[in-house]
């Protein structure tokens, strides 16, 4: 589903709510969360990543749904503690974690997702009993995308790398309050093929038998991450949700020293069909060659397009295909203002964009403070 809502409702919300504007679907939302939860093993634990789309209607949806919550900042920690929900359903990782943030979270019971020896040290020094913690490791097998995103097998600011987690497990004995008694590995981003999912949760489980069996380390949680994609394009074929189940279970069954939780961290699966991003064009602009339709936002909104080079579905609502070719270009003084080169039908001012997948890395991610452009409203359509 590239957009969660048809054009006559685009109009309505629209017409309501003025442009620019976000919209999302319950609904939808629901959906995502429920199809996904129903292929999972009984020990998979849903922790929606907050920085996908922290809106509370969002969050209120996912906690009633039992969903848990992977936070990375005091402000994602404080929206989701104000859901009242129970210990335990809470993780916080980061790796530039502040003291305030670590006092908040050890002190709301959060489950921290220690970065390396400066976050365990700190926590050591903050609790008076034992305290358990997942350590996040940097691994060193390769993966096949998201070199951008979450920056391969290279360098990383992310964890501990893998062949430095011997010496640091022999200065973490030495701790008084902390424990280590989970692994935390992001590996994948926006993958919708099944098999290298599959591929990449195996190289994590593998990595933590090894732990296991090499430094008696007892792992109540293995928190696989995230990564799990959707669809920017009609021709992009979605994950096949039964296939991802199915390679999970398959994995559990292969490591029957393992009696603890999975962890995955969706976000963008969860969140990014649920939204959409309502615009209008400004005006058309031929410039050597190159037609251009400038609309009402732009980097400001969606700075996806300029981060990955993919740009978000869109359709000119009300309108049939089309075969023109424009660059979509936004309101900012910077040439760098550019939401992708797309074909659709010819265009004039006033038309009405709808952009779908929003839902994930929309607003939140965008540069809303740039040239003090009005931040649009977000419309929560339950």
């Amino acid at each position: 589903m590239l957009f969660a809502f048809d054009d006559v409702q685009c109009r309505a919300l629209a017409e309501a709510h003025g442009t620019p504007c976000f919209a999302y679907s319950a609904a939808v939302a629901a959906e995502q969360f429920t199809a996904l939860r129903g292929v999972l093993p009984q020990r998979v634990r849903l922790a929606y990543a907050v920085k996908a789309n922290p809106h509370p209607g969002l969050l209120a949806r996912f906690a009633a749904l039992d969903a848990s919550f992977d936070c990375a900042s005091l402000g994602e920690l404080t929206r989701v503690g104000a859901l009242g929900l129970p210990p335990g359903r809470t993780f916080f990782a980061g790796p530039g974690k502040r003291e305030a943030e670590l006092v908040a979270a050890l002190a709301s019971g959060v489950r921290v997702q220690a970065e390396g020896w400066e976050d365990l040290a700190r926590i050591d020094a903050r609790v008076d009993r034992e305290t358990a913690v997942n350590l996040r490791v940097h691994p060193a097998f390769d993966i096949d995308e998201g070199s951008r995103i979450i920056g391969g097998s290279g360098p990383s600011a992310f964890g501990v790398d893998e062949e430095d987690v011997p010496a640091l497990l022999q200065r973490a004995a030495g701790l008084r309050h902390v424990r280590i008694r989970g692994l935390h590995v992001f590996a994948a981003s926006n993958q919708r093929d099944a098999a290298k999912l599959r591929a990449i949760h195996g190289a994590v489980l593998e990595l933590a038998r090894r732990l296991h069996e090499v430094h008696g380390l007892v792992f109540e949680q293995i928190d696989l991450g995230g990564g799990l994609g959707v669809p920017y394009a009609p021709e992009e074929t979605p994950l096949d949700l039964k296939a991802f189940g199915q390679g999970l279970s398959e994995l559990l069954a292969r490591h029957p020293w393992f009696t603890g939780e999975l962890i995955l961290e969706p976000g963008r699966f969860l969140a990014g069909p649920c939204g959409v991003y309502l615009v209008r064009v400004v005006r058309i602009k031929e410039s050597r060659g190159t037609r251009f339709a400038i609309l009402e936002g732009g980097i400001n909104h969606l700075i996806r397009p300029l981060l990955t080079g993919q740009p978000f579905p869109v359709k000119a609502v009300g309108q049939g295909a089309g075969e023109l070719p424009y660059t979509l270009a936004g309101p900012l003084c910077t040439s760098l203002d550019r939401l992708g080169e797309v074909r659709l039908p010819g265009l004039a001012a006033g038309d009405l964009l709808a952009f779908g997948t929003t839902g994930a890395y929309g607003l939140s991610e965008g540069m809303t403070h740039f040239l003090s452009h009005p931040v649009p409203p977000e419309v929560w359509v339950d």
